[in-house]
């Protein structure tokens, strides 16, 4: 998988993205990463990529020049051009899942207060927030959203079933269960037998209603969604793109 990101701070990307499994990812061919800093498609001296909005109102907008200009030497035909912004539809794994189907993801970073409205209208095939909050840009998205996706590239973690039992995944769609290693007991709180029975079914059992219960207990929320989810079409400005592409 190639995934291009365009910001205005590239240098907040090297760290998180150089450690752990996109390192791994990356060192072994599995993930072609690129940084790119959007003020290279600038041309005045001054590398500006962003004015005042027309009609007036606080901060500035990034201009629409450098983001075409940028997407057209970047983009592809199989490329999913993505806008990071509080407007996008909520980041989840089902969505990540989704994501790490592409063959080519082109990331646009938001900064100031949001893109100019015609790089949205011609642009972009998909928006994405990463949650109801503000930040300072759309770099920290960006790398949640790269963390998330990459890791369910094939090979990219070293056992191929963990992406399939933790919590979100298709194998585990709630909260995953609780989870214990040795030793057997620390400070008189011991492991629950059935983990060191043997009995593979019975553990099975076990984690699946302890699974259900930490669900309904900790975030019902996504009890309710599963049951929605089952029976009703994606809420309306949220499309279900899975199938678009």
């Amino acid at each position: 998988m190639r995934i291009d990101v365009l910001t205005l701070f590239p240098a907040m990307f090297t760290g998180p993205l150089d450690e752990s499994i996109i390192k791994r990812a990356r060192e072994s061919g599995l993930l072609d990463l690129r940084i790119h800093n959007l003020r290279d498609w600038a041309h005045d001296r001054h590398k500006t990529v962003d004015d005042r909005p027309f009609g007036g109102g606080p901060g500035m907008l990034l201009k629409p020049e450098p983001i075409f200009e940028a997407v057209e030497s970047l983009a592809t035909e199989r490329t999913r051009v993505i806008l990071l912004t509080p407007a996008g539809r909520t980041f989840n794994q089902r969505i990540a899942r989704e994501l790490a189907q592409q063959e080519h993801l082109l990331l646009i970073t938001g900064h100031y207060e949001g893109f100019d409205e015609r790089v949205r209208e011609a642009l972009a095939n998909d928006e994405l927030s990463i949650g109801d909050y503000v930040l300072t840009s759309g770099a920290l998205p960006a790398m949640v959203i790269i963390d998330a996706v990459v890791r369910l590239l094939p090979g990219a973690l070293g056992d191929a079933a963990s992406a399939h039992e933790e919590s979100f995944s298709p194998g585990c769609p709630g909260l995953e269960y609780p989870q214990y290693t040795r030793p057997a007991e620390y400070r008189g709180m011991k492991v629950p037998e059935v983990l060191l029975s043997g009995n593979h079914e019975a553990i099975a059992r076990w984690r699946a209603e302890q699974a259900r219960r930490r669900t309904r207990e900790r975030r019902p929320d996504l009890i309710e969604a599963a049951t929605r989810g089952a029976t009703e079409p994606p809420p309306a400005g949220q499309p279900d793109k899975t199938t678009e592409e």
